[in-house]
């Protein structure tokens, strides 16, 4: 049993790969988002359901981590990836990088009319047309909402100034989303024009014909260590590692760039090997410079403060 917040292109392609190498094995999943993923992890530690926790910034997992959500275990491909991405005690390790985008109605935004940064949201033009993934329950969006928050904390020394910037962004949303599905079809309806939302699932939709455009922020963006681990207490703990494995390897890798648009973590894949779209995302992304240890350590007081002192208040 996985928990992930993934969605049914990934996780099924997996799925069936996985159990036509191991026959004797019944893959199932529940696709969730990132904070709903921990919560419910948190609240089965003492009965765990799952066997592997698949998907999710590094921020979320270390919290998982510091609440005994994990069990150690180091896979073969854990050398190939960054340092910053395994974690202390091999209890997660980075699987892909997933960045944000801006994201906009194609058919009612002309490129050179969409936000090219982030501080593009703010102008008038876009008042009440910006939806916005719940960040409670992303973790796409709280790590927007931490590289946001972090940038203030660089320039001024206090946390105001981020909070200050993401209060001017809700008096421009006109909603809180509920899941990343219903932003996407809520944008090609055109409830509204602009979003922020992760690189795959705004490829898969294109690739399925949404006419969904994006910008990468010129000024950079937050790209996430999308994690994977062992269920401490697993059930099922050998398949579990098995599966952790797999994910990991070249194979796997390669086989989520090409049919699912995730960039692999692996640092030792020839770049020929990718397909054309992800030479042209290293290409063409600028990265944040992220502090996500600090993000880890303080992203659960920051979504508190903004939930009950942000969000709403301002329009």
């Amino acid at each position: 049993m996985i928990y992930s917040p993934h969605g049914r292109d990934l996780l099924t392609l997996l799925e069936r790969r996985f159990e036509q190498l191991h026959p004797e094995v019944d893959v199932r999943w529940l696709d969730m988002g990132s904070q709903e993923v921990y919560d419910r992890l948190r609240s089965e530690r003492a009965n765990p359901q799952a066997d592997v926790w698949f998907g999710g910034p590094a921020a979320i997992f270390a919290r998982g981590a510091r609440d005994s959500l994990l069990a150690p275990f180091r896979p073969s491909w854990a050398g190939a990836i960054d340092a910053h991405g395994r974690a202390p005690g091999d209890v997660y390790f980075a699987a892909y990088e997933t960045p944000a985008v801006i994201v906009y109605a194609e058919q009612a935004v002309p490129p050179d009319r969409a936000p090219q940064d982030w501080d593009d949201l703010l102008l008038p033009r876009w008042k009440g047309q910006v939806l916005i993934r719940d960040p409670l329950a992303s973790g796409t969006m709280r790590a927007v909402w931490g590289m946001i928050i972090e940038r203030g904390l660089k320039q001024t020394g206090d946390t105001a100034t981020g909070f200050q910037w993401l209060r001017r962004l809700d008096g421009q949303t006109k909603e809180y989303v509920l899941n990343g599905p219903l932003l996407d079809q809520k944008i090609v309806r055109q409830e509204g024009l602009v979003t922020i939302w992760d690189l795959p699932d705004i490829l898969l939709n294109r690739r399925d014909g949404l006419p969904l455009g994006y910008r990468f922020p010129r000024s950079g963006t937050p790209v996430i260590e999308d994690a994977i681990g062992v269920v401490r207490n697993a059930r099922h703990r050998a398949v579990a590692e098995a599966f952790v494995e797999y994910v990991g390897s070249v194979a796997a890798q390669l086989l989520a760039t090409r049919e699912a648009y995730r960039l692999p973590a692996r640092l030792d894949l020839v770049a020929d090997s990718l397909p054309a779209w992800a030479r042209a995302v290293r290409r063409e992304m600028k990265a944040a410079d992220v502090d996500w240890d600090l993000l880890a350590a303080h992203e659960a007081d920051w979504m508190r403060y903004w939930d009950r002192n942000v969000r709403g208040r301002s329009r």
